[in-house]
């Protein structure tokens, strides 16, 4: 399934106003999309609408409610005459241990990652069917892996998957032109840890290797005309799934190590974070105390098929040798 050119789509994209939604919206807009902007805040909706100019709308929505998803698609079909590519990035974090965690901030991360994304996804494809065009998701690693004191942003990536796989099977059965990508990114350079809704005693943060934004902006937009089942953004992320393929009692013990990468040094800076209201938005980048890769050479080539089955080959041979400690001796 090949779609419109990008320049000839109208792209709907949720959780514009900050991270990867944002960097995702004004990547689109330079190739030469109409973008529809939706997130709950209004600010910083209208600042990257007026840099974008006349291709770009927004709307203030709310994806934990149905009736704002659907405002979403009412307003792309008023102002543009509809949509080709929907795009649901809308996504949040709590950070602690899942015993000490209030009902209602996993209710609320639930209700944004998980039914937000249930929403977008059967609206869009109420809209796409006759139409034709793309539903593009946004997981994670962490729809593959667990992250203790992440347990509900798992939980919910997990979800994710589960029911973007069902709606592929269900929209392919009935014969619709839709295709449905899953984006997994690894540990991407976003304020996702400094809106988060935090419970441990230091500010939280992601583990390495972490990847900019504008590597999973790619990849939404490559899907966007050339879809792909699956993409992996982030060569690191692929191999720790692949590990933990191998090898799932291991990747258990690894929880310590993996509870200390997601600490800073410094106390929390506000705890509260964006979980229940529209804060700290307007940014694309985060502050990560890590270097940050420049690009992935892992998800550039998986975007070209010619070069995805080398590197499928290759990385199996890699992880192979690592978890075997075999070495063949042998040179490329």
């Amino acid at each position: 399934m090949k779609h419109k050119p990008l320049r000839e789509q109208i792209i709907v994209i949720t959780g514009a106003s900050s991270g990867i939604g944002l960097a995702t919206a004004r990547m689109a807009a330079q190739r030469g999309a109409r973008v529809v902007l939706a997130a709950r805040s209004e600010e910083a909706l209208a600042k990257a609408a007026a840099e974008f100019g006349p291709r770009a709308t927004y709307v203030v929505a709310d994806v934990g409610r149905r009736e704002d998803v659907q405002a979403i698609a009412d307003h792309a079909v008023t102002t543009f005459g509809g949509f080709d590519t929907w795009v649901n990035v809308a996504g949040l974090t709590v950070y602690g241990p899942l015993r000490e965690i209030e009902p209602e901030d996993h209710e609320r991360l639930i209700r944004t990652n998980l039914w937000g994304t249930v929403y977008g996804s059967l609206i869009a494809a109420e809209h796409l069917r006759e139409r034709g065009g793309a539903i593009i998701n946004l997981g994670s690693i962490a729809s593959d892996l667990a992250f203790p004191f992440q347990g509900l942003y798992a939980t919910s990536k997990h979800a994710v998957k589960g029911f973007t796989d069902t709606l592929r099977m269900e929209l392919r059965a009935e014969g619709a032109p839709v295709s449905v990508t899953l984006v997994k990114p690894a540990s991407i350079d976003t304020p996702l840890p400094n809106r988060a809704r935090n419970y441990m005693d230091r500010e939280p943060t992601l583990p390495p290797p972490i990847y900019p934004p504008q590597e999973v902006a790619n990849a939404i937009l490559h899907a966007a005309v050339h879809p792909q089942r699956d993409i992996f953004v982030g060569g690191g992320g692929k191999l720790f799934v692949m590990g933990k393929e191998f090898a799932p009692g291991a990747y258990d013990e690894l929880a310590p190590a993996i509870i200390a990468l997601q600490k800073r040094s410094e106390p929390p800076r506000n705890p509260e974070g964006a979980l229940h209201a529209p804060r700290a938005a307007g940014r694309e980048r985060g502050d990560p105390p890590v270097y940050v890769m420049r690009t992935s050479a892992y998800t550039r080539a998986t975007l070209h098929p010619l070069a995805t089955a080398g590197l499928a080959a290759g990385l199996a041979a890699t992880a192979a040798l690592v978890l075997g400690g075999r070495h063949t001796g042998r040179r490329s």
